[in-house]
Order: structure tokens, then C-alpha cells, then sequence
């Protein structure tokens, strides 16, 4: 799952809008970002296959990131940074902790068996990505019906809808690209363009936001 994790966000800002936005994307994927990031220092490990039907990545080793106690203190450590740091109100900074745990739920569903359900314990996924056409249709899916949600949340709130849709817009796009890449390529490249596609997520989204404050 790629921008299908995005959708969490639109409905916890949608449900819960005194968040900002960007903290909600980036909340989405900040256990890749995490992943990426420890991709790149060696500390977890990966591989590509082209062979593969869907994603060709071979998860080898991300027990920090992507294994259920992991993803949980990523969780917990994004809800008391939210509040410590941010200021958020407990209820905004509990929903920015739930769309960080919503990330290793979408991967359940997508994932082959990767995920660690205790630190070096049994893996489980139930590979979806092996169906490559539904599985691309259900994270369009959840996009489309999470980012209406939001969008319609934003003109009921009398803020313009036009930033939205160009979001909505860039993340297909993104998701596209991800679909037309070649599938080989080494993990370094692999996590740093990764990296860079969350956070240029990150910041358009804060963008999409910023006419907000200032009208």
C-alpha cells in the first residue's frame, strides 16, 4: 500500500480537524519514513524483485518499524509528541497517533508475510499485493472516498475546495509513478526516493492548508 495510507488521514481530519493536515500525512507514513531512513543506515533490510506480482519488495528484516510492538511505540511516541510539542488537544493528538497505527493495519492487509507480530516472532500479511488489480483498486478506493470526506468536510467549513482536489490530484499522480517505475534498483535508492515522495507529501500538505490561516 502506497497512497492508499493517505486516506487515514483525510478521515481523521475529517473527523477530528483541529490537527493540521500535514501532521496527519505525515502521521500516515512516518513508520516509512522511519523505514526509510533506517533502510538507508543498514539497520533494516530490503530487496527488490521484479518477479513479484504487484510491489516488488522482499521485506527482509524491519523489526523497528513494521513489527506490531514497533508500530505501536511509533504510535505512542507521534500521540505524546503531538501534545508535548505541538500543543494539540489529547483527542488530536490521539487520532494522529491512530492514523500512525492505521499503517501497519493497511500493510497487514497488502503486505506478504513480513510483519513481525513480536520482535523476532512469526510474520504475517495476507498479500493482497499478489492481486495487483484489486489491490490498486482499494487504495483508490479508500482515497477517493477518505479525500471526499475531507473535501466536503473543508466546504462545509466555507474553506475553498480547489487546494483539496489538487492534493487528492498530486497523490494519484504519485501513486501512478509508483505503478510505471521499474521494479529493480538498489534499497538505497529504492528508500531515498521513498523518502522524498512523504515528505513533499508533507508539505503540500501544510501548503494546502497555509490559505486557510492567513484568510
Amino acid at each position: 500500500m502506497f497512497v492508499g495510507h493517505y486516506a487515514a488521514a483525510f478521515a481523521a481530519k475529517s473527523v477530528e480537524p483541529r490537527a493540521p493536515l500535514w501532521t496527519y500525512v505525515a502521521a500516515a507514513q512516518l513508520i516509512d519514513i522511519g523505514w526509510s531512513g533506517l533502510i538507508l543506515a543498514g539497520v533494516e533490510r530490503m530487496h527488490m524483485d521484479a518477479s513479484l506480482p504487484g510491489s516488488a519488495l522482499v521485506l527482509e528484516h524491519m523489526p523497528y518499524t513494521h513489527s506490531l510492538p514497533g508500530s505501536l511505540i511509533w504510535s505512542l511516541g507521534a500521540a505524546i509528541l503531538a501534545r508535548l510539542v505541538l500543543r494539540l488537544p489529547w483527542r488530536a493528538a490521539l487520532f494522529i497517533g491512530l492514523t500512525v497505527f492505521s499503517h501497519w493495519l493497511g500493510d497487514l492487509l497488502v503486505h506478504r508475510p513480513d510483519l513481525e507480530l513480536w520482535f523476532g516472532g512469526q510474520k504475517v500479511g495476507f498479500a493482497f499485493w499478489n492481486y495487483p488489480v484489486p489491490e490498486e483498486a482499494l487504495e483508490m478506493g479508500l482515497l477517493a472516498v477518505a479525500g471526499a470526506a475531507w473535501a466536503w468536510r473543508r466546504g462545509a467549513a466555507g474553506q475553498s475546495v480547489g487546494p483539496a482536489l489538487l492534493f487528492l490530484g498530486f497523490l494519484v499522480i504519485l501513486q501512478i509513478v509508483g505503478l510505471v517505475l521499474p521494479g529493480g534498483g538498489a534499497p538505497s535508492s529504492f528508500a531515498m526516493t521513498a523518502l522524498a515522495a512523504y515528505l513533499v507529501a508533507t508539505f503540500l500538505a501544510w501548503l494546502t492548508e497555509r490559505g486557510d490561516a492567513t484568510s
